[in-house]
């Protein structure tokens, strides 16, 4: 698998984002991240992924406090094979990079696949918090 990760400098909603994050289905995303136009400039950091030149993935990140919200989204006909997982890796070490201690994920309770996302987070080393986020702390280099 060649995948690429691309911080995206600055980041608009497209084409792309519309069809993996937009269309990830109803009570998944918060409707404020996925009710936007077409070229309207994002908040936060966005990243990409690619295969063989068409977009896969994007993981996003939102800085605070020293931790960091995440979300990941993967295009429905790649998952399965290691792209969420590969985009999570990659959102931990530009956590590792700036520093951070946590990084964290809400899935929402209207998430149509809550238990399956969780159970996933889970058995990445996310642990649930008491406000209800799953945490994860960040791994420091060697």
């Amino acid at each position: 698998m060649g995948l690429k990760w691309i911080h995206e400098s600055p980041p608009y909603w497209d084409a792309d984002k519309a069809r993996i994050v937009g269309g990830a289905g109803a009570g998944i995303f918060e409707p404020s991240l996925t009710n936007r136009e077409l070229d309207t400039m994002l908040p936060n950091d966005w990243w990409r992924a690619e295969e063989d030149g068409k977009t896969v993935g994007y993981g996003w990140m939102d800085t605070t406090w020293g931790d960091a919200e995440i979300l990941l989204a993967v295009d429905p006909d790649a998952r399965r094979h290691g792209i969420g997982t590969f985009i999570l890796e990659r959102l931990e070490a530009e956590a590792r990079e700036r520093g951070l201690n946590y990084i964290y994920n809400l899935v929402r309770e209207t998430h149509p696949l809550h238990t399956e996302v969780t159970t996933w987070l889970e058995a990445r080393r996310f642990t649930a918090s008491e406000d209800g986020k799953l945490l994860r702390a960040v791994v420091g280099g060697s």
